[in-house]
């Protein structure tokens, strides 16, 4: 049986698969505790890398990538996200725990990094409908 997904997500876009074997052998090499199988949903919403909600066993991970195609050099750089969200750990801003960073487009077909899900809110419209004033005040 197939674990529910996340609201949010959806089953994987077409152009958006990748061979989830070869991810789930990189991810049994790279990141501690890690053990499959490995399920995959993407997020529904975004601007530019496609973002996906995975599970293995009770571990919930993100994975980011990079769009298939061709890509200027200095779009889509998860790999300014990775360091950023890296550096920032222990810092006192609240981030997930980056796993791993794969720039070898050889695993899934472009670079990708995979964090820890963490559960909130997520706001996908800059309007922020829904909430009232003050708090999107304290958002923007």
């Amino acid at each position: 049986m197939e674990p529910a997904h996340l609201p949010g997500t959806v089953a994987v876009r077409e152009a958006h698969r990748f061979d989830v074997a070869a991810l789930e052998r990189y991810m049994a090499d790279h990141i501690d505790g890690f053990a499959g199988p490995l399920a995959v949903w993407q997020f529904v919403g975004g601007q530019s890398n496609p973002t996906y909600y995975m599970t293995a066993g009770d571990q919930a991970y993100v994975l980011r990538r990079k769009p298939p195609g061709k890509l200027l050099p200095s779009a889509h750089l998860i790999e300014r996200e990775y360091r950023i969200i890296s550096a920032l750990a222990g810092s006192g801003v609240p981030v997930p725990r980056a796993h791993v960073l794969c720039e070898d487009p050889s695993v899934i077909g472009t670079a990708f990094y995979v964090m820890e899900f963490v559960p909130g809110r997520v706001f996908t419209a800059p309007p922020l409908p829904g909430l009232a004033p003050a708090e999107r005040r304290v958002i923007y």
